[in-house]
Order: structure tokens, then C-alpha cells, then sequence
């Protein structure tokens, strides 16, 4: 059975027991589609937050979940999709998903807007730095619970944590006043800015999406591994045409060793975790899976 058609097995209704576990192949799809959707979002990102100097990264998070939602609901009406209906438990099943949901894609948005390709010290960028390593981990781990097919399923989890958070999300957008810089700025005649504001809100849902199914396919560790190495990448790229690096030999050596360990370290976690285990340890597996 292929990993797509396990996961209808088990939104059917069959025991998770008697489904295989995900194939290498779907994991290590998976987590690549992930780590390309990651790292081809900050390149736009990048260029919408400092190349043009939009001031609103709130904003632009509401321009990602807004197309999450629309982008969800018009493949559920179309029934490309499925999902359950909103009702009161939902909300209860989800929690406290939302706000890890927001707070890293918030403090995601903002350090990419802070901090430039040198990472020159920037105590504000470090401080959303740090915060979206919490709020990356914390939701890697807490999406990877809520995901139960007979429960929200991917689809689900998607949907609703960007309808619970968006109308929170616009209230502080307007209360910090993010809201009026950005419907102030003056490049909104700009059709190559239109043009990569919309590409960034598409790549936000394809992030989302992606998101979930590497933390569906394998664990959140590997999530957050597969985001280190498009740290690493980002980091090189910027530094040859990003612009905003200023060269320093101390600050360069650093750089390297510490993205040397990084890539030693993602290597080494992802090796075992795309490892085929052996019989008796997979059986373990799908026992405490049930």
C-alpha cells in the first residue's frame, strides 16, 4: 500500500495497526517538498521585507492565511478534499495549535524582516530568532498529535488553525498599527511587488501544507531538521547575492563552523530516521501506534 492510500485506509475508519508505516520514499518526499517550499518563501520573503522595505510582516501573515483558507475551502466545496464540518469540539481538539500556529509565523516573518545575511547583531531579530525556534518545535510536535485521520486529519488542522487565528492576527495588525504602514505603502501600483506579494501568500499555504505532511510522514524532529539545512542554504545564498552582507574574516569563519556542525547534525538525524527498521522493532512501532 502506497503512503497516500494508507492514510485513506485510516481516515476510513481501518485500525492503524494493520496499515504499513509510511514508505521511505513517502518520507523522504515528504521532507524534501518541505524544505524547498521553506526555502523558496524566505528567498521571497526577503525580497518583499528588505529589497522593497515592506514594513507589514503581520500583514503579509494574513495575506498567507487568508489564501490558506480560501485556497482549503474551494477544494472541500469541489471535493478535492475532505474535512470535517466545524463544530464545538473542534476548537477544544485543536487547542493550544493556533497559537503555536501564529506565533511562529509571526516571529518567522519578522526575523526575516530584521535580521540581515551577516546576522550582525540585532537584539530584536535574535529576540524573534529565538522565539520562532520555540514556536517551530512546539508546533512540530503538537501538530504531529492533532492530526488523527478519524479526527481533523491534515486537511483539518490546516484549515482551521488559519480560521481561528486570522481575525487575532488582523486585531493586532491594526492595533500595532502594522495594518495602516502597510496599506500606506507606495508600491502597491508596483505590478512585480503585487505579482511576489501574491507568490509569497501562495508559497505561506504550500509552507503550511508542507509542513504538516513531513510531520505526518515522519516526526517533528525531522521537521525541524529539514529547516536547519534550509537555514544553511538561505545563509550562502545571501551572502552571494543577497546584498546586505558585509564581509568580516572573524564573522565568516563563524558562520562556516556553525553551519558546519548544522549540516553534520541534519545529516547524522535524518540518516536514522530514513533508516529501514527491522522487523521487530516496526512491529513495536505500529503496537504502540495503536
Amino acid at each position: 500500500m502506497t503512503a497516500g492510500g494508507q492514510a485513506e485506509a485510516e481516515g476510513a475508519g481501518g485500525e492503524p495497526g494493520a496499515a504499513r508505516l509510511p514508505s521511505r520514499v513517502a518520507r523522504l518526499l515528504s521532507a524534501l517538498f518541505y524544505g524547498t517550499c521553506s526555502f523558496l518563501i524566505v528567498l521571497v520573503n526577503k525580497a518583499l521585507l528588505t529589497t522593497y522595505g515592506f514594513p507589514s510582516p503581520i500583514f503579509l501573515g494574513i495575506g498567507q492565511m487568508a489564501a490558506t483558507i480560501m485556497i482549503l475551502y474551494v477544494s472541500k466545496l469541489n471535493k478535492i478534499i475532505h474535512f470535517p464540518d466545524f463544530d464545538k469540539k473542534i476548537p477544544v481538539k485543536l487547542f493550544p495549535l493556533p497559537l503555536l500556529y501564529v506565533g511562529n509565523h509571526i516571529s518567522g516573518l519578522s526575523s526575516t524582516s530584521k535580521l540581515r545575511s551577516d546576522l550582525a547583531f540585532n537584539l530584536e531579530g535574535y529576540i524573534f530568532v529565538f522565539l520562532n525556534d520555540i514556536f517551530t518545535a512546539a508546533n512540530g510536535v503538537y501538530t504531529k498529535q492533532k492530526m488523527d485521520p478519524k479526527e481533523l486529519g491534515k486537511y483539518g488542522v490546516l484549515f482551521y488553525n488559519a480560521c481561528f487565528m486570522i481575525i487575532p492576527t488582523l486585531i493586532i495588525s491594526v492595533s500595532t498599527g502594522d495594518l495602516q504602514q502597510a496599506t500606506e505603502f507606495n508600491q502597491w501600483k508596483n505590478v512585480v511587488f503585487i505579482l511576489q506579494f501574491l507568490l509569497s501568500c501562495f508559497l505561506g499555504f504550500l509552507l503550511m501544507y508542507s509542513t504538516v505532511l513531513c510531520s505526518y510522514y515522519n516526526s517533528a524532529l525531522t521537521t525541524a531538521v529539514v529547516g536547519a539545512i534550509k537555514n544553511v542554504s538561505v545563509a550562502y545564498i545571501g551572502i552571494l547575492i543577497g546584498g546586505d552582507y558585509i564581509f568580516s574574516l572573524l564573522n565568516f569563519v563563524g558562520l562556516n563552523i556553525c553551519m558546519a556542525g548544522g549540516l553534520r547534525y541534519s545529516f547524522l538525524t535524518l540518516s536514522s530516521q530514513l533508516k529501514p527498521k527491522p522487523v521487530g522493532e516496526e512491529n513495536i512501532c505500529l503496537d504502540l501506534k495503536s
